[in-house]
């Protein structure tokens, strides 16, 4: 997600890439308290182990941890607390479809501000198995390498 023009982004799960194969990705809005946003704001959210659930026709955050606002009182709110994502219902439909079926999950990408409002980026995955990473890795390295090797041959 890049930074654009109305567009600030406060988190990104870097290891769901490396962990998952990204089939589709849905931008969700996020009901939060007062003091949640304020938090989002400086910037303290952990996204590492997070993951999406779908229940009752809602889908649900699930152990994205947002540290209490320093200044908050005691109506400071619980750090791993779901949270319910807003999405379509013809969404919800089509992603429930998806998450039956064998090892698809919904896995938050990024936490961003667009407009002012918190979003969410929710990706439909599917697990890699370690040989995957493994290839993921080698691709990148020679990558790199070729990249090196064209600005020694620029110069």
């Amino acid at each position: 997600m890049k930074e654009g023009k109305g567009i600030k982004v406060v988190a990104q799960n870097r290891k769901a890439r490396h962990d998952y194969f990204i089939e589709e990705s849905y931008e969700a809005g996020m009901v939060l308290q007062g003091t949640e946003v304020k938090a989002l704001r400086e910037g303290r959210v952990n996204l590492k182990d997070g993951y999406a659930r779908i229940r009752d026709g809602e889908v649900f955050l699930m152990d994205i941890h947002i540290s209490p606002y320093a200044f908050g009182n005691r109506l400071n709110h619980d750090p791993l607390r779901p949270r319910k994502l807003l999405l379509h219902d013809s969404e919800i439909h089509r992603l429930e479809g998806k998450v039956k079926e064998r090892g698809f999950a919904l896995i938050p990408l990024s936490i961003y501000f667009s407009h002012g409002r918190v979003k969410v980026s929710v990706a439909l995955a599917k697990g890699k198995k370690l040989y995957d990473k493994r290839e993921a890795l080698k691709r990148k390295a020679m990558e790199k390498e070729v990249e090196r090797s064209r600005r020694i041959r620029a110069r």
